[in-house]
């Protein structure tokens, strides 16, 4: 007589327990190594388990941050985190406007501004590692960086200009990890985005935390063949980039350790 309350309260556990495990809108990506594209040693990386966004931060979920965070807004925002192009196409502090799909991910976004949304939502940018291994999975494998077609689907997209109103986030297919847009959509922020910069081919360029990409530096690639040059390119535009800086094709998502 027993029975059935008792399964109830063990699948109500379960349920809990599943829910702590995996919060909503977010994938595990399990622990692993990968050879990311740009290694002077040669030396595989180890990724720890953690969890990742499904999809972008859209520009409806932004709008909710800078609702309830009134210095993020796009005429509060103070010009040392934010340059003159931030949020620059919505049309208003709270104002997305007709020509901007609440769904599409939000752009024009620094990289201080997407570090503060993700601490409001108790999470944070991943790291470059993380962002790059997850990446270079296609639909159907978990290390795809050295697979011809799919890399030629990356550099694809990247040789197509940007659509004035992108598409919605989840549209596509998602890759060997469940997660969505990796590719084909948007640039996104990565946490350590600093550590990457462009340098000449100079044996006095040194630095304890930087990771070189210069004119040389397929001379130590990862990708001796140079199979992956969208990686180079990623590399590239990292390198390029300054915190405060908002870019019409570059967003974000988010990311949390997997304790």
């Amino acid at each position: 007589m027993y029975r059935k309350p008792i399964l109830l309260l063990f699948l109500l556990a379960g349920c809990s327990l599943l829910a702590r495990a995996q919060p909503n809108g977010m994938v595990a990506i399990e622990r692993d190594t990968f050879m990311p594209f740009y290694s002077s040693a040669g030396d595989s990386i180890r990724v720890e388990s953690f969890y990742l966004d499904t999809h972008p931060v859209t520009n409806a979920e932004f709008l909710k941050f800078v609702t309830e965070n009134r210095q993020w807004r796009r005429s509060q925002a103070k010009s040392v985190f934010v340059d003159e192009n931030y949020l620059g196409h919505w049309e208003g502090d709270l104002d997305i406007g007709t020509n901007t799909a609440p769904e599409s991910p939000v752009t024009n976004v620094s990289w201080f501004a997407a570090r503060a949304f993700a601490k409001w939502k108790g999470k944070r940018l991943p790291t470059l590692h993380e962002w790059e291994y997850v990446a270079s999975a296609s639909a159907s494998k978990p290390l795809a960086s050295r697979d011809r077609a799919f890399v030629r689907q990356i550099l694809d997209w990247y040789s197509r200009p940007n659509p004035e109103q992108k598409p919605a986030v989840g549209e596509g297919r998602p890759n060997y990890h469940g997660v969505y847009d990796m590719h084909g959509l948007i640039w996104e922020w990565v946490r350590d985005f600093n550590t990457v910069f462009i340098s000449g081919e100079s044996r006095a360029d040194q630095g304890e935390l930087k990771q070189f990409y210069c004119a040389a530096g397929s001379s130590v690639a990862a990708d001796a063949d140079k199979a992956n040059y969208a990686a180079f390119l990623r590399y590239a535009f990292r390198g390029s980039l300054e915190a405060d800086f908002s870019v019409g094709n570059l967003g974000f998502r988010c990311a949390r350790d997997k304790k």
